[in-house]
């Protein structure tokens, strides 16, 4: 009898790891709570991607209802998602500052030039640990801020022409109507 549990042992922990392993591989990594929502944006100082001598912070937007939108010139999704960006700005007037993430300056600038600049303005991230500070997993990520400069919802991910519709433009009209 003692020579059978060592084989059940090792076969019920194996079993054990496959179905954990399983459960895991089915969760949907777009869905992770953000541990900012509701808070305070976190804050930093960046410098302008078009004039690294001004510089940006959230707090420099309270009194008004953002996005702020993770990006590279190297991430191929964000190339998928810079069409729905640009029409937020263009077709319904969102305030879009971009967060350039880990990118090289003239890169960055010149990804803008050929597809476009939907941002009121792009900071510079280029060690990354601001968004290190906001949660950021990878690019693409959108956050939603209101007038108080808390965090109301994060998009991991493209942001797509159905989540606009059916999320973001809600939310941003609904904050930019509270007093």
């Amino acid at each position: 009898m003692k020579k059978h549990w060592r084989y059940i042992l090792p076969l019920a922990g194996f079993l054990v790891m496959a179905v954990l392993l399983w459960r895991g591989l089915a969760l949907d990594p777009r869905k992770i709570p953000s541990p900012f929502i509701g808070k305070p944006a976190p804050e930093f100082s960046l410098p302008l991607l078009d004039d690294a001598s001004a510089s940006l912070r959230p707090g420099d937007l309270k009194g008004q209802v953002w996005l702020l939108n993770v990006w590279a010139s190297w991430c191929v999704s964000c190339r998928a998602e810079h069409e729905v960006v640009t029409r937020l700005v263009r077709e319904h007037g969102l305030k879009i500052l971009g967060l350039n993430y880990k990118d090289e300056t003239v890169d960055a600038a010149a990804w803008l030039r050929r597809f476009g600049n939907p941002y009121f303005a792009s900071v510079v991230d280029a060690d990354g640990n601001t968004g290190i500070d906001w949660g950021v997993y990878g690019v693409p990520e959108t956050f939603v801020i209101d007038r108080q400069g808390i965090v109301r919802y994060k998009h991991i991910g493209p942001v797509t022409d159905a989540s606009a519709e059916e999320v973001i433009l809600p939310l941003v009209r609904e904050l930019e109507a509270e007093s």
